[in-house]
């Protein structure tokens, strides 16, 4: 399904340090912490377009979906590329798509998935996306 996932997929990157503590018994990084992994990742994208979440205002982004796949094992100590895109604006919601890969590489260690609705925080309900989020978004398509 991503066999042909490269790096020119992505227009937003981060790097991350694997720690000794992200390994599980099996020797190789715990499945759980690519979700933290891309969390950073989704974070620092869109605090780069500005959006802050429930501090900074009564909408914002909600995490309702994420998935992983895992093409191969990483050990510590190891630096990954998280790449980030925006794969679709739905009007209340948006999807991303990550690549992860060893530093300066193009081996793909996982691709993962998230959906985040904008909502009313008060409320607890998805609103429509405001057209200056879409706008920025749509910059990382």
């Amino acid at each position: 399904m991503h066999e042909n996932v490269t790096r020119d997929d992505f227009p937003y990157w981060m790097e991350i340090e694997v720690r000794w503590g992200d390994m599980d018994p099996q020797g190789h990084v715990n499945n759980a912490v690519y979700f933290t992994y891309c969390e950073s990742a989704r974070i620092s994208l869109v605090g780069e377009i500005g959006i802050r979440g429930r501090t900074a205002g009564p909408h914002g982004p909600v995490l309702v979906s994420t998935s992983c796949d895992f093409k191969r094992e990483v050990v510590y100590p190891a630096t990954l590329d998280i790449g980030v895109r925006v794969e679709e604006i739905g009007q209340r919601s948006f999807a991303m798509r990550y690549g992860l890969f060893l530093r300066g590489t193009g081996q793909l260690v996982a691709v993962a998935t998230s959906v985040n609705a904008w909502v009313d925080y008060t409320e607890g309900k998805s609103i429509p996306l405001p057209a200056e989020v879409r706008e920025a978004l749509g910059r990382y398509k």
